[in-house]
């Protein structure tokens, strides 16, 4: 956590596998968590025995030499990235986790993964083969989908659950490559080799290809905690989203296929043409791999390892999930700790402590963010955490105590001598919203602006690199057209000096065959079909015009572009940078046109919910693709699990939307006073909306002012990080706060979250200095079993709350809860 700005319509998510602090030996964190990747020049190398370590060092420094003699025209690109195998050395510190104890030497060479070879590895070519593996030839498997699905598919339940909760949503795939091969596994142990369906060996391809299934199925919870949302609270859509049900399932099919169809041929540009030349490394797409490889690796600590992780995986994922779904019927005990409002109570409803409860601050036991705090490091923990003090612990109190903004009092307790103090400070049901705010509505456009500042920042300083990204498009496509042309007898010069390239350099080779690659009329004539249909259906279902569409369309193909370049340099997804470049494309293209508010309003919406969606899509693809690429798996096969994934994808996503808006009415009601899915990726969509198309501008005039301050602060950081804080003083990154989770707590109403994932964050800091192969062995598998089972656990929860057997129906126990009643 893409704090990852990855994706799909969030305000801003954690790819969680970037963030992650490795060792005690690492002296340092990572920067800021998320924006740029920058690892300690320590690191992995000192948690091996002294032997490996040196033979690590010396590799390390060949490949360093190797590879600046190679790049040494492109010096101007290098501040903005770390150096390769640097970043290489990230990927495969998240992976590796072997090593039984500290400071002990590996008695056996053979039972270990890193081999004098692993360690020469040049990121750029496949993993060399394991010959102690059996031969695979069709990979794409029943198994290996169907369980590829099913795991998918619980992280896209969890993450509408959790996006709807926080803004965060989460990538299923180390969450597939770990449960992909127990399953697969246990599949190849119990049944016999001739067993349909089920039985037979299995090895990495197999195991790559049930991960793919699994991203693809993950996928497109974006959308629905994000722009649809947005939509209903703003009354651009029916009342009752069941009504919806079928166009929702229209959009996200020319959404997902669109994303996959035009993403096919950015295998070839991102992994195989341009991935040396741009030092593509794909970070998360390496460390999936490298985890996959280090399952199946011969050898007792590898078979041992892989065994400790799916355990691991599987007994927090179960535990969270139980935990979830037990916390509603006693959630003042197991859930939410009001301590200051137990203060309030002890002191005889007299002192002030309540003042505090009624600001939000409260102490949530959620596995799926102290989890996270695991995954992060402690700078965007305390950023996040910082973010909530500043915006509900200093700015609101300070802004009602001056009387700009205004709580609201409750009615029901209004008479009540021991509640009478009572107030919520996060009320959207405003008269006057522009001159008598709400404390969460005057922080709201700070929040927003903040992000978006500080996102687009962060990609305009790689605008150099981006340039250059843009120049190898165009050589490719050179390239592929002269070719083509030459196949046919002719040479077009012009082309024929745009192509050249220093293949020695740069060159990758692709080790797939013609027939194991996508052939064009797999995705070319389908590519147009859904271009055409994508206008159709934007056109009879949400009323844009085919100019819009179009443009959407377009501006989709751009932010994939460089969603996915950004994504392998950096590890950063800037889906938040795409969806809001999309809507103020959009809101100018529509100013003036003669809409009307509801209008400009749905096609801002529906055309950044279609950008935003179809580039993370994209994504996704070429990071499997990457994957499969190392681990040697026929991209055609891959391809088609990605096309089968994004399918159970289509359907589960807006059935999970509409399972939480009937358990949960208050999710799009935007005048409800309490709900306990505050949305806050809902609110940034909905304000870019608002702003870019009500002509009043009905943003409060201090709250502005404060908003081109505080983004100007966002901006600077970036800079300062990028081209200040280099060489000697890159040090001093992890002291610059990470603006992105500042602004998110601006938005997000409850400040339980900072301070869960603080929680996290310090356990993480303490457990990999203290035990350091223990947090490599077990902490993303704890991390990601919390998150996923708190999602599933929420999912159970709304099912009881639709039957009529939720703790909130009278079931359930209300001591420690405010008020006397359930919480």
């Amino acid at each position: 956590m893409d704090a990852n700005d990855r994706g799909g319509g969030t305000s801003m998510q954690m790819n969680t596998l970037s963030h992650r602090r490795r060792s005690a030996a690492v002296d340092r964190e990572h920067d800021d968590g998320g924006e740029t990747m920058h690892d300690s020049s320590r690191g992995f190398s000192h948690d091996l025995p002294a032997r490996d370590r040196r033979q690590h060092q010396q590799h390390e420094q060949q490949f360093n030499s190797h590879h600046q003699n190679q790049h040494s025209q492109h010096h101007q690109h290098q501040h903005h990235q770390s150096d390769t195998s640097e970043v290489f050395d990230h990927a495969e510190r998240i992976a590796s986790s072997t090593a039984e104890e500290e400071e002990k030497e590996i008695k056996e060479e053979s039972d270990s993964i890193f081999s004098d070879a692993y360690y020469d590895m040049d990121p750029y070519v496949p993993f060399p083969e394991e010959h102690h593996l059996p031969e695979e030839e069709n990979v794409l498997t029943i198994r290996a989908v169907f369980i590829g699905c099913l795991l998918g598919g619980l992280v896209n339940a969890s993450n509408v659950y959790l996006g709807l909760r926080t803004g965060w949503t989460f990538s299923a795939n180390m969450f597939g490559a770990i449960f992909g091969f127990a399953f697969l596994k246990f599949c190849s142990k119990t049944f016999a080799e001739n067993f349909p369906i089920l039985g037979g060996t299995f090895g990495p391809k197999e195991n790559a290809i049930a991960q793919t299934a699994a991203t693809a199925a993950g996928g497109f919870g974006g959308i629905f905690v994000s722009a649809i949302p947005a939509m209903y609270q703003l009354n651009l859509l029916s009342k009752n989203p069941v009504d919806d049900f079928g166009r929702l399932i229209t959009f996200c099919i020319v959404s997902a296929y669109y994303g996959l169809f035009f993403a096919t041929p950015l295998r070839k540009f991102f992994i195989i043409y341009v991935a040396r030349e741009l030092r593509l490394i794909f970070p998360t797409a390496t460390a999936t791999a490298m985890t996959i490889r280090s399952m199946h690796a011969i050898g007792s600590n590898a078979t041992a390892t892989a065994k400790l992780k799916t355990r691991a995986l599987a007994g927090t994922f179960f535990t969270s999930l139980a935990w979830r779904v037990a916390s509603q019927y006693a959630p003042g005990i197991l859930w939410d700790w009001h301590i200051f409002l137990w203060f309030f109570q002890w002191s005889g409803y007299s002192n002030a402590a309540i003042d505090i409860d009624n600001w939000g601050w409260v102490i949530e036991w959620t596995p799926a963010f102290i989890g996270t705090g695991l995954l992060v490091g402690l700078n965007p923990a305390i950023s996040f955490f910082g973010g909530s003090v500043l915006s509900w612990g200093i700015i609101g109190p300070a802004l009602v105590h001056v009387g700009i903004c205004h709580g609201v009092q409750l009615e029901e307790y209004k008479d009540d001598p021991k509640w009478s103090r009572v107030m919520s400070f996060s009320s959207f049901k405003l008269d006057d919203a522009k001159n008598h705010p709400s404390p969460r509505y005057w922080l709201l456009w700070p929040g927003v602006l903040l992000m978006i500042a500080t996102s687009f920042t962060e990609l305009g300083v790689q605008y150099k690199l981006i340039w250059h990204a843009f120049k190898c498009a165009w050589r490719a496509i050179a390239l592929g057209t002269n070719d083509f042309a030459r196949k046919r007898g002719k040479n077009i010069k012009f082309l024929e000096r745009s192509e050249r390239i220093s293949t020695d350099d740069y060159y990758v080779e692709d080790i797939a065959d013609e027939d194991e690659q996508v052939a064009m009329w797999m995705w070319g004539p389908p590519l147009a079909v859904c271009v055409v249909v994508t206008c159709m259906i934007l056109g009879l279902q949400y009323h844009l015009n085919v100019g819009m569409s179009i443009l959407a369309i377009f501006l989709g193909f751009i932010f994939a572009f460089l969603a996915i370049q950004c994504n392998g340099a950096t590890d950063i997804t800037p889906l938040t940078t795409a969806a809001k470049a999309t809507q103020l494309i959009l809101g100018g293209a529509t100013s003036g046109s003669g809409y009307s508010k509801d209008v400009s309003q749905k096609l801002n919406l529906i055309g950044g919910a279609i950008a935003s969606g179809a580039a993370g899509q994209a994504t996704d693809l070429v990071v499997d693709f990457r994957v499969g690429f190392l681990l040697r798996a026929p991209p055609r096969q891959q391809w088609m699990a990605q096309a089968i994934g994004s399918m159970v994808a289509i359907f589960i996503a807006p059935g999970m939307f509409i399972l939480f808006t009937k358990a949960y009415p208050c999710v799009i009601d935007l005048h409800a006073d309490n709900c306990q899915f505050s949305a806050p990726s809902v609110a940034a969509w909905r304000a870019v909306a608002i702003a870019v198309t009500d002509p009043t501008f009905p943003v409060p005039t201090t709250s502005a002012i404060f908003a081109v301050i505080f983004a100007f602060c966002g901006v600077f950081s970036v800079i300062l990080r990028h081209y200040y804080l280099i060489g000697h003083r890159e040090k001093y990154r992890i002291y610059v706060p990470n603006f992105m989770a500042v602004g998110l707590a601006f938005v997000l109403p409850q400040t339980v979250y900072g301070t869960a994932m603080l929680m996290g964050a310090m356990i993480a800091y303490v457990w990999a200095k203290k035990w350091p192969v223990s947090f490599d062995t077990y902490c993303y598998a704890v991390a990601a079993g919390g998150i996923a089972g708190e999602g599933m656990g929420g999912v159970v929860n709304a099912l009881f709350q639709i039957a009529g057997i939720a703790g909130q129906d009278g079931r359930g126990w209300a001591a420690g809860c405010p008020y006397g009643l359930m919480c």
